[in-house]
């Protein structure tokens, strides 16, 4: 993380000549280009092997840059100074005269977007006469990367630069609401839902199926460390990585903690890692214990969920 500015004014140059970049968030590290362009935003999807029905969100650094692409509603701006910068994507209505490219929105009239709070990416978006199409460095279905190293893993020379901000503070991807007609929660993430329930006083409820993709984080198949994984499990096989929600006494090589003592928040931060070592130990299958349905632990079994798709 040093010659942070450097890397900034870097970053701002491979960004205004089309290519994409990795830039760190405070949910997961971001693959990232100007949603203004459809050259980059194209190189977004080949490098991710993403489909091309699937949208990106969209990064801001203020609601003046927004407001040239978006509807601001009272709603939406109530929960904006509430919980922006941070971990919240708004799911808003385009605005006819929007320079947004088209392969972000998959021509839908809908934009998802969010003000990421992470300091470096801030200070970029600061730099940038435009906003940043930022889906999670990763390769489409495979696990979300939390630091530097994992963005490299997954793409190895084939991005131009990866912006180091450090590990991912919350380590999942941001809650996902649309604004547009009734309130919905379309992903769980970085804020828990009972939070934004809490602050709007109404039980917004979260939408598990969706016929059509409609925002990032609904496909079947997704944060997958590429192995079967089964759920709610007492007791591994000897050759099982076993992930379990907080510490034993008795522990053996393949138990992997989410967190030292139930703490949800803990153990959604940890997930990626996990996952990720334990695919790179070359284990043939993983076996979770059930985590409690509260809190982030939601998010968690939503994730682990889409994991274990076959």
């Amino acid at each position: 993380m040093k010659n942070n500015l450097s890397n900034i004014k870097k970053s701002k140059y491979y960004l205004n000549k089309g290519e994409c970049i990795a830039i760190p968030t405070e949910t997961v590290y971001g693959l990232a280009g100007n949603a203004y362009s459809s050259k980059a935003t194209l190189k977004i999807f080949k490098l991710k092997k993403r489909i091309k029905k699937n949208p990106l969100i969209v990064h801001y650094h203020n609601l003046k840059m927004l407001n040239n692409d978006c509807v601001i509603s009272n709603q939406f701006f109530k929960l904006y100074k509430k919980f922006c910068p941070g971990p919240l994507t708004f799911v808003l209505k385009l605005k006819k005269n929007s320079k947004i490219s088209k392969n972000v929105t998959n021509n839908k009239k809908t934009l998802a977007i969010r003000f990421p709070s992470h300091p470096l990416t801030k200070k970029l978006l600061k730099l940038l006469n435009f906003p940043l199409a930022a889906p999670s460095a990763n390769i489409s279905t495979k696990i979300s990367p939390v630091s530097k190293e994992d963005v490299k893993e997954e793409f190895g020379n084939k991005i131009k630069f990866i912006l180091d901000g450090g590990r991912s503070k919350i380590g999942l991807e941001s809650t996902i609401i649309s604004l547009v007609g009734k309130p919905r929660i379309l992903r769980l993430g970085g804020i828990e839902r009972t939070k934004i329930n809490k602050f709007l006083n109404k039980n917004i409820k979260f939408e598990k199926k969706n016929k059509k993709i409609t925002t990032p984080g609904q496909s079947k198949l997704h944060y997958s460390p590429g192995i079967p994984i089964k759920l709610n499990t007492t007791k591994p096989k000897p050759n099982e990585a076993f992930i379990l929600i907080k510490k034993r006494k008795k522990s053996y090589k393949n138990y992997y903690y989410l967190s030292k003592n139930k703490n949800l928040k803990q153990a959604a931060k940890n997930l990626y890692r996990i996952l990720r070592e334990i695919k790179n130990k070359n284990y043939k299958s993983i076996v979770v214990e059930k985590i409690p349905n509260i809190g982030f632990g939601e998010a968690i079994n939503d994730r682990l969920k889409r994991a274990s798709v076959k």
